[in-house]
């Protein structure tokens, strides 16, 4: 007894399978041979297509076709969801978010530029006040790679032949979305691509030929550790010295510190229950850093370093535990003195005595 192979039902293989014997452009009579072809309902086949549908009893199987379709699709059905933060119930407000808030609420093109050292949530902090309003945001992270291609766009190869794709920047300038460049230090000059763009012009795309002009509310904000003039103490590796006309076209620069420790514990507070714990942590982190702005040690601690703690703490269940795994990435050194520190700002700390002195060799 012969038994017959089923044949997979594919959105790939019934597409293949249409555009070999019919062309891109197919109706509700090749979908039912192509039903027969599969030995499936036409049902099915019609689901298979769901984002190549063009009207009523009309499909377009190429890919550029799909992807307007469904893009259209997405507008209509709302228009925000994709592209606006979603809100985070444990974010504190702190730093400098109300002035970015006020810069995003007012839809006025005024480029920003905040720097701060790691993990003091500049990111987070632009992300929230675009949730808090309900504003769309694209964020780009930045490489010593990235290019003109990867900001403004380009050909694509699409169903055999090479098709326009608008990168970030054109898409913000056309929604009229904020635009997040994230590590903007990291760029090299390829970032100059993006000069008009700063000043409000909007762009010309020399490829296809069109003027694309900033929509209400488009706006840059830019994210950094240094401030453009590369990293001199060597901490930050990979940030460059930035071409003084482009820094020249961010309006304000905003300097983002570390949370005072109220603020921090609040912070902490949201991701653990042990406030005295947060509390011990935020006085640890505000000594550490103290030493570091007077030159005493070469690591701090970051309100991101803290959380992890936290975290660490939630899933462990001990504070000695959360606070080791968490600053092992230190050297041996640095993650002594740190130890030696938090052990004597809590007395319920039980580290080993082994962590606290220098190993033999």
């Amino acid at each position: 007894m012969a038994f017959q192979t089923e044949i997979p039902v594919t959105t790939e293989g019934v597409v293949e399978y249409l555009t070999s014997n019919f062309g891109t452009e197919v109706s509700t009579q090749e979908l039912l041979k192509a039903a027969d072809e599969f030995k499936c309902s036409y049902a099915t086949i019609k689901k298979r297509l769901k984002q190549y549908k063009k009207s009523i009893g009309k499909w377009n199987l190429t890919i550029e076709e799909a992807r307007e379709v469904f893009e259209k699709q997405i507008v209509k059905s709302d228009p925000k969801a994709s592209l606006v933060p979603s809100k985070d119930e444990l974010y504190v407000p702190f730093g400098n978010f109300n002035s970015v808030k006020k810069i995003i609420k007012s839809k006025k093109f005024y480029p920003t530029f905040i720097t701060g050292l790691s993990g003091n949530g500049k990111t987070f902090g632009v992300e929230q006040a675009a949730s808090s309003l309900n504003r769309e945001l694209i964020r780009v992270n930045i490489t010593v790679e990235t290019d003109e291609d990867d900001l403004i766009g380009g050909f694509r190869l699409s169903n055999g032949s090479t098709v326009w794709h608008n990168g970030p920047v054109i898409e913000a300038l056309e929604r009229g979305a904020i635009l997040l460049l994230d590590e903007i230090d990291l760029a090299s000059n390829k970032i100059l691509c993006l000069q008009s763009i700063l000043e409000g012009k909007g762009v010309f795309l020399k490829k296809i030929g069109k003027y694309v002009r900033p929509a209400d509310g488009f706006n840059v904000i830019a994210t950094a550790n240094t401030k453009g003039k590369g990293s001199d103490d060597g901490r930050f590796i990979g940030t460059n010295v930035l071409n003084e006309a482009f820094l020249e076209r961010f309006a304000i620069t905003l300097e983002q510190e570390y949370p005072s420790p109220a603020i921090e514990v609040k912070i902490l507070h949201k991701q653990c229950a042990d406030k005295d714990f947060c509390a011990r942590l935020a006085d640890w982190a505000q000594i550490i850093r103290k030493t570091f702005a007077d030159g005493g040690i070469d690591e701090v601690i970051s309100t991101r370093r803290l959380v992890h703690i936290v975290k660490a703490f939630e899933i462990f269940g001990s504070k000695e535990d959360a606070i080791q795994f968490s600053i092992n990435r230190f050297d041996d050194e640095t993650k002594q003195a740190f130890l030696e520190l938090y052990d004597k700002i809590d007395a319920d700390f039980n580290v080993s005595s082994d962590d606290l002195t220098d190993q033999p060799n």
